[in-house]
């Protein structure tokens, strides 16, 4: 297969919001591909008609969006192997599935549901498999005459995979090596349903081998099914181009155990959806990093880190270093539990290597959301570089910023009040004849001016530089006190002191 072109794919349901899960299985199929010079294939697996949502397929493209991941062949782009909806190939299967009953390697089955729902009652651990399959309506055991009249009457069937007894099947999965199943304990799986559509077993195998996908990263929940999809690569006669799969390690809750859920984002107040997620059906909102704050680097980043690692201490990848250093031998075979303090850590790292330029537009949104007009291009730069270092999420910027648009609304008094004196009043008024006075009025100059009138009037530190940066922000917060009143300019620093001065003093 070295001598193939490689070619992944990720083949969501669109049933509804993308989980982080999916996510890093995207961009692990994604991080393979680029590094082999290979295609990434988004499919939709449409084929349960009955769990389709309107919306979902949208949602997934725009979630690969934004986390930059853009596949090479979409319902979207189109490409060679078009169509990409499962739907749209319909007509696709059903040979397929016809060919294994024809070679006895598949059989109709006619039960109704009234029937295998009577047979799970009334049988403990019911499967429709080798135990069983006899004993049921199915061409199997029923006449070839009364078999053929009941397909032409068009009577309601569905085809099955007719699993073989006292078999193994293995295959070697590209991080946990070898791996074997004993047929016996898998059932006869419905390969095409009643409607003609087929289930994922049988579409996934065709899709896989007629878009000539090589390499197949997928979760771990579908090991169980490995042994029936094995043997439809080996039954089609597929079996020298089967893809080499990777099946990627479970997310699991921060407890580490089991698998992390939606229901568990929910109870411990964190997104596992990438971003907001509204169920038309349902009319419930799950949120999403996104909105929450994070940006795209820093989630795909975190996500990476989820069960790999490049053998270094390094933490911080961009993609093109991910597209550099991503091994699937650096996979673990263990479950990654997920941290949302160390998810946070990155987003606050990413905010902090980024730009001023790149997180202006983020920066103008959220403060616009709080009515708060940031104008003057040069001037929200500099407001940004300075209080990058401070912000974890994207909506810290709005209270780590607001005060250089607009004078504190309220000041935090319970830290100013209990100690004030008419000396600190007298200080700050004479403070702002000095302020006035300075021809260079910066920074620097500012904090000698108020360190050398501090020590004339005699005042700590702790008297007086708390007070000063409450006057100015309305609270204990905020970068370098003398940088911020630099940046309000000399007019607004002194407008701040007599509003404060005024409340202190009430």
């Amino acid at each position: 297969m070295t001598d193939k072109k490689v070619r992944v794919r990720f083949a969501p349901s669109p049933t509804g919001g993308l989980h982080l899960g999916g996510v890093r299985t995207v961009l692990f199929n994604y991080l393979f591909a680029r590094q082999h010079g290979g295609d990434f294939v988004l499919r939709i697996e449409d084929t349960d008609q009955s769990r389709y949502v309107e919306g979902a397929e949208q949602y997934i493209l725009d979630c690969l969006q934004w986390c930059g991941i853009t596949p090479d062949e979409s319902p979207v782009a189109g490409g060679k192997y078009a169509p990409y909806r499962q739907s749209e190939r319909k007509t696709i299967y059903r040979q397929y599935a016809e060919k294994l009953v024809m070679e006895g390697y598949a059989y109709y089955a006619f039960d109704t549901p009234e029937e295998l729902d009577k047979n799970r009652k009334e049988i403990p651990n019911f499967q429709y498999g080798h135990a069983y399959r006899d004993t049921l309506r199915n061409s199997l055991n029923l006449p070839q005459h009364e078999v053929d009249q009941l397909l032409d009457a068009g009577t309601p069937h569905v085809i099955r995979i007719k699993m073989p007894v006292d078999e193994q099947v293995s295959f070697t999965d590209m991080i946990r090596g070898q791996v074997s199943f004993d047929t016996n304990q898998v059932d006869d799986k419905v390969l095409l349903k009643a409607d003609g559509m087929p289930t994922y077993h049988l579409a996934v195998v065709v899709d896989d081998y007629l878009m000539k996908i090589t390499h197949a990263f997928r979760g771990e929940e579908w090991l169980p099914s490995a042994p029936v999809h094995l043997l439809l690569w080996k039954y089609l006669g597929w079996y020298d181009d089967m893809p080499q799969w990777a099946h990627l390690p479970l997310i699991l809750k921060p407890d580490g155990h089991g698998k992390l859920s939606k229901r568990d984002g929910a109870r411990l107040g964190f997104p596992v959806f990438a971003m907001n997620w509204f169920d038309a059906k349902t009319g419930e909102l799950t949120p999403g990093f996104r909105e929450l704050g994070f940006l795209p680097q820093a989630f795909v980043n975190l996500l990476a880190m989820l069960g790999w690692n490049d053998g270094t201490e390094q933490e911080i990848f961009t993609m093109d270093e991910l597209v550099q250093k991503f091994s699937i031998d650096r996979v673990s075979k263990a479950g990654a539990k997920f941290d949302f303090e160390k998810a946070k850590w990155y987003n606050a790292e990413w905010i902090k290597r980024s730009e001023a330029e790149s997180l202006k537009p983020e920066v103008i949104a959220v403060l616009a959301d709080k009515g708060v007009n940031a104008k003057d291009d040069q001037y929200l730069l500099t407001v940004i570089d300075l209080i990058k270092d401070r912000v974890t999420l994207l909506p810290d910027f709005y209270q780590q910023s607001v005060y250089f648009f607009e004078q504190p609304k309220e000041y935090d008094l319970a830290a100013v009040k209990p100690k004030w004196t008419d000396a600190k009043t007298d200080f700050f008024k004479e403070f702002m004849t000095k302020i006035n006075s300075l021809t260079n009025y910066e920074a620097v100059e500012l904090e000698n001016t108020f360190k050398a009138f501090m020590e004339e009037k005699g005042f700590k530190m702790g008297d007086v530089m708390l007070p000063f940066r409450i006057m100015l922000v309305g609270g204990k917060f905020g970068p370098h006190v003398f940088d911020i009143a630099a940046l309000l300019g000399k007019e607004e620093t002194i407008k701040r002191i007599e509003g404060a001065l005024v409340a202190f003093t009430a």
